[in-house]
C-alpha cells in the first residue's frame, strides 16, 4: 500500500472532490443498511496509508472549535484566565456560535515536525479528527463533504467506502 502524501492528495482531490461529495450525497440519502459496518472496515484499511505526522494538513488550514472544557483545561495548562486564553488566540465565530483559532496554522502546531505542542490536552474537537468511525455515519455526512478537501485520510475513506458499497451491492 502507498502512502498517500500531501502533493499527491492535493491532485487527487481537485479531480476527484465532486464526485466524492456526490458519492456520499447518495449514501446519506439511501445508505446501505450495514452503511457503519462497511465504514468500520474502510477505517482500518486507511491507516496504513495515511500518515498524519507527514501531513498536519487539518492543523495547517483548519480551525478546530473549543468547547468550555477545552477552554479551561487548556487556559489552565498556561496558567491563563479563560478569558486570557481567548483573547490571545481565538475569535467568536458568531454565523456557528464557536470559539476557533484566530490564524492559521494553528498556533499549537510545530512546523518542523508537524506535531501539536499541546497533544495530551487539545482540542476535543482535534482528539476526534477526522471523525471516521462515529456511530452513525449519516449523521456526520456534512462533516465528510466538508474534510475531503483537508484530509487525506477522509478522502481514502471515502474511496475505499465506495469500493466496499460496490462490493455490497454485487449478487453474491
Amino acid at each position: 500500500m502507498q502512502q498517500l502524501t500531501l502533493r499527491t492528495f492535493k491532485t487527487a482531490v481537485n479531480k476527484n472532490k465532486k464526485g466524492f461529495r456526490a458519492f456520499l450525497t447518495r449514501l446519506e440519502n439511501k445508505p446501505p443498511k450495514n452503511l457503519d459496518a462497511l465504514a468500520m472496515i474502510a477505517d482500518k484499511q486507511v491507516w496504513p496509508e495515511v500518515d498524519c505526522l507527514s501531513c498536519a494538513n487539518c492543523c495547517k488550514t483548519m480551525s478546530p472549535t473549543f468547547n468550555t472544557k477545552d477552554l479551561q483545561r487548556i487556559s489552565a495548562h498556561f496558567n491563563m484566565t479563560v478569558q486570557q486564553f481567548k483573547d490571545k488566540w481565538l475569535y467568536y465565530d458568531k454565523k456557528d456560535n464557536d470559539w476557533m483559532n484566530k490564524k492559521q496554522p494553528c498556533q499549537f502546531l510545530n512546523l518542523e515536525d508537524n506535531k501539536c505542542s499541546i497533544y495530551p490536552i487539545r482540542p476535543d474537537d482535534c482528539a476526534g479528527f477526522p471523525h471516521l468511525t462515529k456511530k452513525k455515519m449519516t449523521d456526520y455526512m456534512h462533516v465528510h463533504k466538508q474534510n475531503i478537501a483537508y484530509c487525506p485520510a477522509t478522502y481514502k475513506m471515502v474511496e475505499k467506502m465506495k469500493d466496499l458499497v460496490l462490493i455490497n451491492k454485487r449478487p453474491q
